[in-house]
């Protein structure tokens, strides 16, 4: 709705405004660019006009999506899911993210999934299998090794800090 709110006061005509993407009319002028651009850093958000920076982004979103709702995209793997839905190899998607976004795809997925972990055990609504059978780990054992691989702490113990919520990112953080 801000972003929104933010092309109409600006009475900037688009099309299609879904999360993250504004899909407009007409090419914005140099002056509606700059508006945009401060109104939209004002609230938070940044203009993302250039095709690899849009590319990284749908990547991103992908993989979140593909990593809390794995069951969506059952007996297929995370390369052949990006290839599929950018239509763009994955050596090619994997080393335009590399390099903009210093990591590879894997390590920004599983850093996505250790994050939704994170969120899950805070909530302290499911147990560690049930979260395990949800996110599609093939054990118990192998979601809490990767874990504490990547937290230094098992998911009991991080489950029993005093502010668990300090140590979480919100998704534009992980990287």
């Amino acid at each position: 709705m801000a972003v929104e709110n933010i092309f109409k006061e600006l009475h900037i005509p688009y099309h299609d405004l879904q999360l993250g993407v504004v899909t407009l009319d007409h090419s914005l002028q140099p002056e509606q660019r700059k508006k945009v651009k401060e109104n939209l850093h004002a609230i938070g958000f940044e203009l993302i006009d250039d095709k690899n920076t849009r590319l990284i982004e749908k990547i991103k979103l992908l993989i979140i999506d593909y990593t809390r709702y794995p069951y969506n995209y059952l007996n297929k793997n995370l390369s052949d899911i990006l290839s599929d839905h950018l239509h763009v190899e994955y050596s090619s998607l994997s080393a335009l993210f590399s390099s903009v976004a210093s990591i590879s795809i894997e390590k920004y997925a599983i850093f996505q999934k250790i994050e939704y972990i994170k969120e899950l055990l805070i909530y302290d609504e499911l147990s560690l299998a049930e979260i395990a059978e949800k996110l599609n780990y093939s054990s118990t054992a192998y979601l809490s090794n990767q874990f504490k691989k990547n937290t230094g702490l098992t998911p009991t113990q991080f489950k029993n800090l005093n502010n668990p919520t300090a140590l979480r990112q919100t998704l534009d953080q992980v990287h």
